[in-house]
């Protein structure tokens, strides 16, 4: 019998009125999937997850009886959204699955847990605790499986990657954070026959998951996997050459700069604006990414310092890194770029005539303080001085 430390969440706020009401000591309800899987690695995980035998209706009674807060988050589906002394649990009916066409799932509610446990995806993610005692319920070996850092789907591959084909990129994401060595051949096989079914996800689904995966401590061996089998092709053809991503993995260990999943991405495709653009928009990232992906495509024309004051810090790390300029990168990470002590009402009460003459001599000064380094005090005002127009 496994058993895990129930402190680990009944010391949390509100936790037990919330076991409390939804009968809990009665085994109503028990901890369910991440929450399960870290404790017995070791890892830390603020999520909780509860799956109860309640029905969603009679789950809201319950809290709202109690003084708990419930938000009908994915009623359809079973879960209610608690929120109990200010800590979040997902509350979700024990489903089976009437019907699925790979994107969406038709549930029924049922009170058999193996039953619950038999659709979820991976056997490492169906373990189950009761939440007062520790011990925790394994129907599909997902302990030995988590002991082997081996992820295995539930049931046959084949038809659970047809269920719901985000789990392709699932597998992966989670094989690059949980499992060793290579992948069970039976997932892998299953993954690599049934990739052209990404093409039937929404794009914000697949950059969702793509950017996770990206954002993991090495992503880089699972990418490479990926691309070697084929994996973008249906999404993002555009990936063709993981070893920058490698080397932006090692430039960032390096440099003690935090992994970014955007800059990573940016590592994966071309370097050329147009690219990162047209990617940014089939994934329907937002304005603002596509923007730092375009920039992340862009060259390095300035010295590290005069780079960042022209398209910031974020900017400028990207493409140093992406350069192969760790030092430089490392070396502006922590920077804070000053401003221009000076402005265009500063100019015109030196005597620069209004109009297009302040926007001018604004100009020179800027370029002249930037190539100088950004000095200050009687430097800058000697840089002004030199560059006021004659007789300002």
């Amino acid at each position: 019998m496994t058993m895990l430390d129930p402190a680990l969440w009944l010391d949390r706020p509100g936790i037990r009125r919330l076991l409390k009401a939804l009968d809990a000591e009665k085994g109503q309800c028990r901890l369910v999937g991440g929450a399960i899987r870290d404790a017995l690695l070791g890892v830390a995980h603020d999520d909780l997850d509860l799956a109860t035998r309640l029905r969603p209706d009679e789950v809201i009674r319950r809290l709202e009886a109690a003084g708990i807060k419930a938000v009908p988050t994915g009623i359809e589906h079973g879960t209610i959204t608690a929120v109990s002394s200010g800590t979040v649990v997902e509350v979700t009916t024990l489903r089976s699955d009437v019907s699925t066409d790979g994107r969406r799932a038709t549930v029924a509610f049922t009170e058999d847990w193996k039953e619950d446990a038999g659709r979820r995806d991976f056997t490492i993610n169906a373990l189950y605790a009761d939440p007062l005692t520790g011990e925790v319920s394994d129907y599909f070996g997902g302990l030995a499986d988590l002991e082997a850092r081996v992820l295995k789907f539930i049931g046959e591959p084949l038809q659970r990657i047809a269920e719901d084909h985000l789990r392709i990129l699932r597998y992966f994401r989670f094989h690059a954070r949980y499992g060793h060595g290579a992948p069970d051949p039976e997932a892998l096989a299953a993954c690599v026959a049934r990739a052209n079914d990404l093409m039937a996800l929404s794009r914000e689904r697949i950059a969702d998951e793509l950017l996770k995966l990206l954002a993991l401590d090495n992503p880089a061996p699972t990418v490479r996997l990926m691309h070697d089998k084929g994996l973008f092709v249906p999404v993002v053809p555009e990936i063709a050459d993981v070893a920058r991503l490698e080397a932006l993995v090692a430039a960032e260990g390096s440099a003690g700069i935090k992994p970014d999943p955007l800059r990573r991405l940016a590592a994966l495709l071309p370097r050329d604006p147009d690219i990162a653009g047209r990617v940014a928009a089939r994934l329907k990232l937002s304005n603002k990414a596509r923007k730092r992906l375009e920039s992340a495509a862009g060259p390095v024309e300035r010295d590290p310092r005069p780079l960042a004051y022209r398209i910031g810090i974020e900017g400028a790390v990207d493409r140093l890194l992406l350069s192969g300029r760790t030092g430089e990168a490392a070396s502006i990470a922590g920077w804070t770029p000053p401003r221009l002590p000076i402005g265009g009402g500063d100019l015109i009460a030196r005597g620069v005539p209004q109009g297009p003459e302040v926007a001018r001599t604004l100009r020179a000064i800027e370029d002249k303080w930037e190539a100088a380094d950004f000095p200050d005090g009687e430097l800058f005002e000697d840089l002004v001085v030199a560059s006021l127009p004659r007789g300002g």
